[in-house]
């Protein structure tokens, strides 16, 4: 896989954690693996991460968002891809979203 998708939230609780693990367990179960697959998360500093590795970024953000749409959690989402052997970000969600990384 050529990309790594981010799906990030703010998050500051054990509600959160709980909620991210919710998200990523149903993101397992009805991802399309034409779209890459999902490669676990991370929780700290303020904010929460599930981990796509993608040949198709914005497909596989398309695919998440048909997952986790109906998630309370979704409507926070911030999302990015870098190439998988790189470092910059670029923002898929929300379109005014300037800046992206991960903690």
């Amino acid at each position: 896989m050529t990309f790594i998708l981010v799906l990030q939230w703010p998050a500051v609780s054990e509600a959160d954690y709980d909620l991210l693990l919710s998200m990523e367990d149903r993101l397992e179960a009805e991802f399309d693996e034409a779209y890459g697959y999902v490669d676990g998360h991370d929780f700290g500093s303020g904010e929460m991460n599930i981990f796509v590795h993608t040949d198709s970024p914005i497909d596989a953000f398309r695919n998440a968002e048909s997952a986790l749409g109906g998630v309370p959690g979704w409507a926070t989402v911030r999302a990015a891809y870098r190439p998988a052997d790189g470092d910059d970000y670029t923002v898929v969600w929300p379109a005014n979203l300037q800046e992206f990384s991960v903690s």
